[in-house]
């Protein structure tokens, strides 16, 4: 995408109770806390934003990193971070995802320049079901559904309306993809990679640390 800047969003204000470590963002793995990993891997980018929980100092802005205090939920942190972005294309990626593939950047960037919204998914490998009342129900057609991970990527004034959209409607979501769905735009589907794991309990950390004495698997971004 020559000639188009990117902005990359990071909201790293969650207090990871599922974790039980505190703020999540700050949980070390490998020498290096998850933001700083998830820093790292996008030192490429024109600008990225990071929101930090509300009771936290704010550091100064350091190179193309800057800061800014975070919401309450997810989602209010974006809608903070896209009020300061200037990029064309906007990722927001979750902190607590450390470990960044750079062929999934390259397509969702690909993606994103033609249908102006991309998320990376993978296919669910394990039997899918509906439990009932705590015992095994229904199967589930796993061939249906996909797993869903960051970064996503947007056109910004695309992710800037659906935000909108959601202030004025007080619709809610998880990710960003669903409130740019609700505005009526598709989003375009890019291969993931399971090395962009999110890190949520305890045993993920044993994971990321095993992972990250192997990292980078790849040369970094020029």
């Amino acid at each position: 995408m020559n000639g188009v800047s990117v902005s990359v969003l990071v909201p790293a204000a969650g207090q990871g109770t599922r974790l039980g470590r505190g703020p999540k963002a700050f949980v070390r793995v490998g020498g290096r806390t998850l933001l700083e990993w998830t820093l790292a891997a996008f030192a490429w980018a024109d600008e990225v934003w990071v929101a930090l929980p509300s009771g936290m100092a704010q550091p100064r802005a350091a190179g193309r990193v800057r800061f800014v205090r975070g919401g309450s939920e997810r989602q209010e942190s974006v809608a903070r971070l896209l009020a300061r972005a200037r990029g064309d294309v906007v990722l927001v990626h979750d902190a607590a995802r450390p470990f960044v593939v750079r062929s999934v950047i390259d397509r969702l960037l690909e993606a994103v320049a033609h249908y102006g919204a991309a998320v990376p998914v993978l296919p669910v490998p394990d039997t899918l079901i509906e439990p009932e009342e705590g015992r095994y129900g229904p199967a589930l057609d796993r061939s249906r559904y996909a797993l869903v991970q960051t970064p996503q990527a947007f056109f910004r004034e695309v992710l800037a309306e659906a935000h909108e959209l959601a202030r004025t409607r007080s619709l809610t979501a998880t990710d960003e993809a669903q409130l740019v769905r609700a505005l009526g735009y598709p989003v375009e589907l890019v291969p993931g990679d399971r090395r962009l794991f999110k890190v949520t309990y305890p045993e993920d950390l044993e994971l990321a640390e095993a992972l990250a004495r192997s990292w980078p698997p790849e040369p970094e971004r020029a």
